[in-house]
């Protein structure tokens, strides 16, 4: 992924356009590691197998943070970062070691807001089974 080249232009949008979705490579322990130092959420449901089945689950997963954080990528890729206005989602199901995650969004609507023109955008994170994980929306402003 790159950086913003060419943010969109509000005339040049329309309702129902995708944004250019991601996928992430496999999540290893070592991202899920990697993320607690980075993050500063050292839980061990997300680091310890052993702590992780002994709370009844198979294994350890992702955090639900780390998936915002791939949503959030998706955005600055498609605007600059301050041009997000409002950023939310909801967690639907947990990421297992060894998915991959398609990070999707698409334009639902355009409107104008305090002399901003906006769209807002539904925003996805799914499975390679086709699980959705998070789903949520954000708000962006465009010129």
């Amino acid at each position: 992924m790159t950086a913003v080249k060419h943010m969109p232009l509000f005339d040049e949008v329309q309702v129902g356009d995708s944004l250019p979705s991601f996928e992430t490579p496999p999540i290893s322990r070592l991202a899920l590691a990697l993320y607690c130092g980075a993050s500063g959420d050292h839980n061990p449901i997300h680091v310890d197998s052993d702590f992780a089945k002994s709370a009844g689950l198979p294994d350890v997963f992702a955090h639900g943070m780390l998936s915002m954080a791939w949503l959030g990528r998706l955005l600055t890729h498609w605007v600059t970062q301050p041009a997000i206005r409002t950023f939310s989602v909801r967690f639907l199901s947990i990421t297992h070691v060894g998915e991959s995650i398609t990070c999707t969004g698409k334009v639902v609507e355009k409107f104008e807001q305090g002399g901003e023109r906006c769209v807002r955008l539904e925003v996805s994170t799914t499975s390679q089974g086709g699980q959705v994980k998070l789903a949520g929306e954000a708000v962006v402003v465009l010129a």
